[in-house]
């Protein structure tokens, strides 16, 4: 049997439009991917997934809440590489607005922050764990994605 790359795709605070492009890009490759990708965890085709050995993780969105910034550092132990994946795990935004609210909206949305244990500030993956690579856009750029996804498949051994 060849070697795969074994892969997580996790989704935190986003559109979930690069996870659409994924799923499409998906469609175009699936034989061509099929012999070079196991997916270890991946929610959207995969209902019970693994959080091990995983050889890269590829996270879209911002991290705005404590138990989501948990859970990134758990991903980021389990995981040779990391990848943030489009705008909101780059650079936070559009989901960090809220970062730049008026004294008055973050009065307004103060309790509902506190409720769900959201942090204070939205922010990108980088601010939290070590990100070896980057994909921006939104939804990722695709020719950027394809770019890292193959360097991956060279530097384990795959290809």
């Amino acid at each position: 049997m060849n070697k795969k790359l074994k892969v997580g795709w996790f989704s935190f605070t986003c559109s979930e439009d690069s996870t659409i492009l994924f799923v499409e890009l998906m469609n175009e490759k699936f034989f061509e991917w099929k012999n070079l990708l196991e997916f270890k965890h991946f929610r959207t085709i995969k209902k019970i997934g693994e959080l091990n050995d995983i050889d890269v993780a590829f996270v879209e969105g911002a991290i705005s809440s404590y138990e989501d910034e948990e859970r990134l550092k758990e991903i980021r132990r389990n995981s040779k590489k990391l990848v943030a994946i489009g705008s909101c795990a780059v650079t936070g935004m559009p989901s960090a607005q809220r970062n730049f609210f008026d004294e008055e909206r973050k009065a307004e949305i103060a309790p509902i922050l506190e409720r769900f244990k959201h942090r204070e500030k939205v922010v990108p993956l980088k601010e939290i764990v070590q990100v070896d690579d980057e994909v921006p856009g939104c939804a990722m750029n695709e020719e950027r994605f394809l770019e890292v996804l193959n360097k991956y498949l060279k530097e384990f051994g795959v290809v």
